[in-house]
């Protein structure tokens, strides 16, 4: 994704201005997301668990055993949870930006309407007002 393009999706409001294409990340958090929202994963991480249980046996001492487990899952959850994050930050915008849409059509329905109706006139400007309020409430 090129510069303009990618500065140019940050300040998207409405899906209309979305230039398309994801860039190589987003891809592979969304490719990570759904991998990890799947039944058979929970399986094989059950299975995991299942397999590491009697492995105490086998290794013998309890620091060696608990470590094992403890790294592999640390590092699985630090990487997922960095993974599903954009993942659902990029959903919710996406779920904003539609919402931004449907109420700046509403509102210019309202305004059409509103011509006898000052109660009408002021809906339709306090819903124009909140499209785009996420952007402006943002403490970064």
């Amino acid at each position: 994704m090129t510069d303009t393009v990618a500065k140019a999706d940050e300040n998207a409001h409405m899906p209309s201005d979305v230039s398309g294409r994801p860039g190589f990340f987003d891809r592979f958090a969304t490719a990570a997301s759904n991998f990890a929202s799947r039944a058979w994963f929970f399986g094989l991480c059950v299975l995991l668990v299942v397999v590491w249980a009697p492995s105490y046996f086998v290794i013998g001492t309890l620091d060696t055993w608990q470590l094992i487990i403890n790294t592999a899952t640390t590092i699985v959850t630090f990487l997922l949870v960095a993974l599903l994050q954009n993942s659902q930050r990029r959903s919710d915008e996406s779920v904003q930006d539609k919402l931004n849409a449907v109420a700046a059509a509403m509102a210019a329905l309202m305004e059409q309407q509103a011509e006898n109706s000052p109660d009408l006139r002021d809906a339709s400007r306090e819903l124009r007002d909140a499209v785009g309020l996420e952007d402006r409430e943002k403490s970064s």
